[in-house]
């Protein structure tokens, strides 16, 4: 599987670790900042680094040649219905709740602040509007009477995305596609973003 990784800090390094471990094929990072760590990170494994022209939009002259997958970890770019046509089966990313409950920034802050006993995480299509493509896989873990957000995302969620996005690719390997079930707008909700990061 030929990747083309979009994202940043450390959960772009930690998804880079697992696709290469994972034996899938990078040829190519975007980051929005020359500086970040997953640039670091993948210059240092030989990866080709691109930095996006627009640090809120993915265009399709900056995903690589020959890409099957894209894949969004810790992006807060769009990535254009063009850059998405570029690759053979779209694009997907890991978003840190229940899809589509908690939709927009801050996920794992909201779980918290709304006393969610149930947290989860979705990989999901990359589509036009934010978090609201259809769902590729879904699981959920518990949250702790007590836990902070960080919390929850170091010891759950984080982990859960890796093991998530491991799945899905293995699944489009198999049946040369991805799952795909749309989210159910009747459950959405999406909050103003908060501002504890």
């Amino acid at each position: 599987m030929r990747i083309t990784l979009v994202g940043s800090r450390h959960f772009g390094v930690t998804t880079l670790n697992m696709l290469r471990e994972h034996g899938s094929v990078i040829v190519r990072v975007v980051v929005a900042d020359a500086d970040d760590r997953l640039a670091d990170a993948a210059r240092a494994a030989g990866i080709e680094v691109v930095v996006q022209a627009e640090p809120k939009l993915v265009v399709a002259s900056e995903i690589a040649a020959n890409t099957d997958l894209i894949i969004t970890a810790h992006s807060h770019a769009r990535i254009s219905k063009e850059a998405l046509a570029v690759a053979r089966f779209g694009g997907i990313g890991y978003h840190p709740s229940l899809l589509p409950r908690h939709r927009g920034k801050a996920a794992v802050e909201w779980t918290i602040k709304e006393g969610d006993p149930i947290a989860g995480g979705t990989i999901y299509h990359l589509a036009d509007r934010m978090d609201a493509g259809a769902i590729a896989a879904q699981d959920w873990c518990f949250v702790k009477k007590g836990e902070t957000a960080r919390q929850l995302w170091e010891r759950a969620l984080a982990p859960l995305g890796l093991k998530l996005l491991a799945e899905v690719i293995d699944y489009a390997i198999v049946h040369k596609a991805l799952p795909a079930k749309p989210q159910d707008e009747e459950f959405a909700t999406s909050a103003p973003s908060l501002s504890a990061h």
